[in-house]
């Protein structure tokens, strides 16, 4: 199904989700928190969340099949890795990207009601 030859969408999101937690919680912040910006930002409840995890979903897969993706995630502005986020152009990568710069704002102390962006 790749529709790229980005390495990282051929990858079990089982190994992507422990680095999320890993880097939030070396910044004080909880899994509960992980949990609920991909609940936000993508749909998965607890339970589908871990069914994902437990069956090895790849990235790719996780992303471009989540059950209700958040319209307002097009809000995330920014960079992430140096690359700015919402001028990336694959679908798929950008996707990764908006979770990314999410995370990112988690591990730097944003508070969950800037993170979970809504419209003005």
């Amino acid at each position: 199904m790749a529709t790229s030859n980005h390495r990282i969408y051929s990858m079990s999101f089982a190994k992507l989700y422990p680095a999320y937690v890993a880097k939030a919680e070396r910044k004080g912040r909880t899994k509960a928190e992980v949990d609920k910006i991909i609940h936000w930002m993508l749909g998965y409840t607890a339970k589908r969340l871990q069914k994902e995890l437990d069956k090895e979903t790849t990235v790719e897969v996780f992303f471009t099949k989540a059950p209700k993706p958040n319209p307002d995630r097009e809000l995330i502005k920014g960079v992430v890795c140096g690359v700015r986020v919402e001028e990336v152009e694959d679908p798929t990568m950008r996707e990764i990207r908006y979770m990314d710069k999410l995370i990112d704002e988690l591990a730097k102390g944003k508070a969950m009601e800037k993170i979970l962006r809504k419209p003005a």
